[in-house]
């Protein structure tokens, strides 16, 4: 389940139960079907634009507060769970773990790249920078001003603000967290 449906599912029931609605009274109030709705709760529904229209507008919800992240005191994500954002087959994988949306200050991704493959990124904009961490393996984060070399349990800070490109140059898998700070 990726986190947008996951966010659904998890804001629809906390409104229809602190609401004290049962799934038929929510049924009723915005013409989706009783099992679509417990579909959409457990997250294995992939509901239409229209009828997500229709669940906020028979709650009276704005559509920000049926998607964006739901208010827990804790979140886990198991990354190997999720569908990745970005796949080049023999190249590299990219998750999203936690997105901008979330705060508006972070976004945290988890890349795992391939031996012999390269992630190209652009420029993440002004007043960015990024910071990575390597799990397993030897990255190599190439910047305006040369190469740098990551290994296993270091970390690194660049200002993000550059076109950027991650290098798996060794014999076996990089794994890395990589975290945009947005100041």
């Amino acid at each position: 389940m990726d986190y947008l449906s996951h966010n659904i599912a998890v804001n629809l029931k906390r409104v229809r139960t602190s609401k004290g609605m049962s799934l038929d009274v929510v049924a009723e109030q915005t013409g989706v079907s009783k099992s679509m709705l417990a579909q959409i709760e457990r997250g294995t529904a992939n509901p239409s634009i229209g009828v997500l229209g229709k669940i906020v507008s028979g709650l009276r919800l704005s559509f920000d507060e049926l998607i964006q992240t739901p208010p827990l005191d804790a979140y886990l994500v198991r990354v190997e769970e999720t569908i990745p954002i970005k796949e080049i087959p023999g190249q590299y994988r990219v998750w999203n773990c936690f997105p901008i949306e979330d705060n508006n200050t972070v976004e945290i991704y988890r890349i795992d790249i391939l031996p012999g493959g390269v992630y190209s990124s652009g420029s993440h904009g002004e007043r960015t920078r990024e910071y990575v961490t390597v799990m397993d393996g030897e990255l190599v984060v190439e910047l305006a001003d040369g190469e740098h070399v990551i290994t296993k349990a270091d970390a690194f800070r660049f200002e993000s603000d550059q076109p950027h490109w991650y290098r798996n140059r060794g014999e076996e898998k990089v794994r890395f967290m990589t975290f945009f700070v947005v100041y």
